[in-house]
């Protein structure tokens, strides 16, 4: 699918892209869904699909993928940057699956797409947090991907 030519279209799309990768990934997690079937499955049946009576909105499939095969490729160096911000005593088997998945795609974005601006970055998995958790666990999410961030993209 190609980009879409309108800069609020592609902005739309690519948020799209990052709340389907974080599902994307919770399902890998939790059915370990091989990496070429689960892309395909979110290409031919969710990415700007309609299930249920919900439309979900077009996605920018390379980006989708990018996230994807990104936080996959790159686990164990995004787990290690995620357990050193979190507080003592913490670890990632602690948190709720579903906000790993968020942290590790926001991590992603902060360490492999250099294109993406930090703020952007991190302002958008806020938001996708905001989709499953209340404000504290988005404020978690903004909390951890600025330190993150603060290290990686110094």
């Amino acid at each position: 699918m190609n980009t879409p030519a309108n800069p609020s279209n592609r902005s739309r799309a690519r948020s799209a892209a990052r709340l389907a990768a974080v599902q994307a990934l919770y399902q890998r997690h939790m059915e370990k869904t091989p990496t070429a079937k689960l892309l395909d499955e979110f290409h031919q049946h969710r990415l700007g699909a309609e299930i249920e009576d919900d439309q979900y909105e077009n996605a920018e499939v390379d980006f989708f993928d990018d996230i994807v095969s990104g936080v996959i490729a790159r686990d164990e160096e995004i787990d290690a940057a995620l357990t050193e911000k979190l507080a003592e005593g913490w670890t990632l088997a602690r948190l709720d699956k579903t906000m790993l998945q968020i942290l590790r795609c926001g991590v992603y974005e902060l360490m492999g797409r250099a294109d993406v601006p930090t703020a952007t970055a991190i302002s958008e998995y806020v938001d996708v947090a905001h989709a499953f958790f209340d404000e504290r666990e988005a404020k978690f999410v903004n909390g951890i991907l600025d330190a993150v961030a603060r290290q990686v993209r110094a």
